[in-house]
Parts: structure tokens; C-alpha cells; sequence
């Protein structure tokens, strides 16, 4: 199914198999964007995310998490894919790679649980996250630009 990411703000609850998979492959393209300030305008205003052993409330610290992370976490490429969606809710899975500063790279791999108010606007994030070092020779998620490509394989497809 081909996704297109146009107007996705507007999706809205509860989700169908197309409006899911619309919202996750939005997501993904907004984190891969790396721009905190847009990004959090996916996030309702008192917005709650859980992200390893940090609790983040609102845009404002969403803003400043993000431009941490994206501080220490160098050529950051991700991939999300939908495991299951019912009503306002969405489960997906993904992995995402990224070097530090000392070019040690490493393949992020996790799930998220999100839920959403009834402007399509995210209002609970739940993840959890296993880092793992690689070798630079060993990273999957390579593509030009800020958008993984339409035709680049899936986390599936990729053995991922």
C-alpha cells in the first residue's frame, strides 16, 4: 500500500489499516526530519511520553528531548511499522541507527504504544528501547535525504 504523508494531522480516530498506516509512516518521517519544534505539533499539549527511565510532559519538554537526543545521536536513520492498531491507539515496532560523537554507531530496536485525543494529535507514548553497538559496515537503514525512499525495504523485509 502506498503511503502518503499529506494532511496526516488530520487523521483522525478511530483508525482504520490506511489511517494507521498513514500515521505511522508520518511519524517516521517527522523523527527522520529531526526538527523538535515541528515534530511536537504532533503532540497534543499536555502530551505524556515514558522513553527509557524519563517521564516527558508536554511540547515544551518534548522540544528539549528531542534536541538532546538528536545532539548525541549523529546520521539518525528510522524505520517504524505498524504491529496492531483498535480505536484510538496504535502499537509499532521499530528500529532506528545512529553514531556518537567518538563514531561508534549503534541499532536502536524497540516498540512504541501511542494514543491519540480525538484530533489526531498523540496524547500517551509508551517505549521501550535496546540499544546495541555495530560496526559502521553493518548499518541496514542507508538512504540519501531526510525520508526513507517508498521503495526501501521494510523492518521486515530487512530481517529487522
Amino acid at each position: 500500500m502506498e503511503i502518503n504523508d499529506e494532511n496526516s494531522a488530520s487523521t483522525f480516530t478511530p483508525f482504520n489499516t490506511s489511517s494507521a498506516l498513514l500515521k505511522v509512516r508520518a511519524a517516521e518521517n517527522a523523527w527522520n526530519s529531526k526538527k523538535p519544534e515541528a515534530i511536537s505539533h504532533a503532540y497534543s499539549e499536555n502530551s505524556v511520553w515514558r522513553t527509557r527511565s524519563q517521564v516527558i510532559h508536554g511540547r515544551e519538554e518534548i522540544i528539549t528531548y528531542l534536541t538532546k537526543k538528536w545532539q548525541k545521536e549523529l546520521d539518525y536513520r528510522l524505520i517504524k511499522e505498524l504491529w496492531s492498531f483498535s480505536g484510538n491507539r496504535i502499537a509499532v515496532r521499530f528500529a532506528c541507527e545512529y553514531r556518537t560523537q567518538d563514531n561508534q554507531w549503534f541499532r536502536a530496536h524497540g516498540n512504541e504504544n501511542w494514543e491519540f485525543d480525538g484530533f489526531g494529535l498523540m496524547q500517551k507514548r509508551f517505549a521501550c528501547i535496546n540499544d546495541l553497538p555495530i560496526k559502521e559496515e553493518a548499518r541496514l537503514l542507508v538512504w540519501d535525504g531526510d525520508k526513507r525512499p517508498k521503495d526501501f525495504p521494510s523492518l521486515s523485509e530487512l530481517g529487522l
